[in-house]
């Protein structure tokens, strides 16, 4: 195992966005539709949070047998994006070796951590399961 390799090698680069002006239903529906927890939050390239499928979850929760469609206008006339969303970020830059990003994740509360150039551009996220894919691939 190379000990500074960057984060570059591992994060992933091509992300699925929501915009922090968008229904939280829309986010909703990324996120129930895809293979990934977390959807980092913009506006425009600068990132301002995450939104998990957990953060979801909690407000979808107490609808239990509600259908779509009502929990859907529920959470839009409710909740927002903004307001749901982890706004105090822990986030690393692509240079960054692995084993830092790795650290982190071990230390924090957290399962992800976005990449971003100087100027908080989004480049990426590094998840725990990005690290246990690169782990795999070293035996």
């Amino acid at each position: 195992m190379k000990q500074n390799e960057p984060v570059s090698k591992i994060m992933t680069s091509e992300l699925k966005t929501v915009h922090v002006g968008q229904k939280l239903s829309e986010a909703r529906h990324l996120l129930a539709e895809s293979k990934f927890d977390h959807v980092p939050v913009v506006t425009g390239q600068k990132l301002v949070g995450i939104l998990s499928s957990g953060d979801v979850m909690r407000l979808t929760f107490d609808a239990g047998s509600a259908d779509e469609r009502s929990m859907d206008a529920v959470l839009d006339h409710q909740f927002t994006i903004e307001g749901t969303m982890t706004k105090k970020l822990v986030t690393i830059k692509a240079s960054d070796p692995i084993r830092h990003a790795a650290k982190l994740l071990v230390d924090g509360p957290y399962h992800c951590l976005p990449v971003v150039d100087d100027g908080e551009k989004l480049l990426g996220l590094v998840t725990s399961t990005d690290l246990i894919r690169y782990l795999l691939d070293q035996y």
